[in-house]
């Protein structure tokens, strides 16, 4: 019988990318919830296998923009309570640390772009660690203070707080270890005026893809991989 993880997905742009496979080669049924135009209240917070949680344009903290935000970090904290499998990724990461007690807030620089991000000593010792030496996609200008109890795994210059953890059962990224090329090209032809107001080159952007882009997709599988099969054990 299939497992089933449940993916909050808060923009149809913004999908499971190339860790989709990733969860179908290791036996997952994957369902998505459309966060801003279905009911997640609806949802019982543990009955899949693993809860995934997206990224999106919205902050944590314009909840009064966007009322679902609530109900996400409400199953949140009762999954992340329960022990249940979690993953998040910028900010679904922001959700987790926001359900975990943690403030979500602007942060110093808006990140556009393929960044280093280094694993910390912890991070060697897991499977962040497949990043090490890989510059990763970041699309983000918010951050998070760390929350009580868990594992820094991940920093970098801009951002000190890139990645953490919950033994081998929950997991946040604050990049984008999910963006395909053709996700890469949709988001930037998309957003292309703010970027260029932002003072990002699109033509710089694009030349970083051609670089980076195939490193990273081998490394965020890796990862992804890695994690998956820790949850079995």
């Amino acid at each position: 019988m299939s497992r089933i993880a449940i993916v909050l997905r808060h923009d149809d742009t913004i999908h499971l990318g190339n860790l989709e496979p990733v969860l179908l080669e290791h036996g997952y049924d994957v369902r998505y919830v459309d966060t801003m135009r279905e009911d997640v209240s609806v949802l019982d917070p543990h009955a899949a296998d693993l809860v995934v949680v997206l990224g999106g344009e919205m902050g944590v903290y314009e909840a009064d923009r966007f009322p679902a935000l609530l109900d996400e970090i409400a199953l949140l904290e009762s999954r992340l309570t329960a022990g249940r499998p979690v993953f998040g990724v910028c900010l679904g990461a922001q959700l987790i640390a926001t359900a975990l007690g943690a403030t979500v807030y602007r942060g110093p620089t808006n990140e556009i772009g393929y960044r280093s991000v280094e694993p910390t000593e912890a991070g060697a010792d897991s499977p962040v660690r497949h990043i090490a030496g890989v510059p990763v996609f970041q699309w983000h200008s918010d951050t998070f203070d760390l929350p009580e109890g868990v594992t820094r795994l991940a920093g970098s210059p801009q951002y000190g707080n890139e990645a953490f953890s919950i033994g081998n059962w929950a997991l946040a990224v604050q990049f984008h270890p999910e963006v395909t090329e053709e996700m890469h090209e949709v988001w930037l032809a998309a957003s292309e005026a703010e970027v260029a107001a932002e003072g990002f080159d699109p033509a710089g952007l694009r030349l970083e893809r051609e670089r980076y882009s195939e490193g990273m997709q081998g490394a965020s599988r890796a990862m992804f991989s890695e994690w998956l099969a820790g949850l079995d054990r």
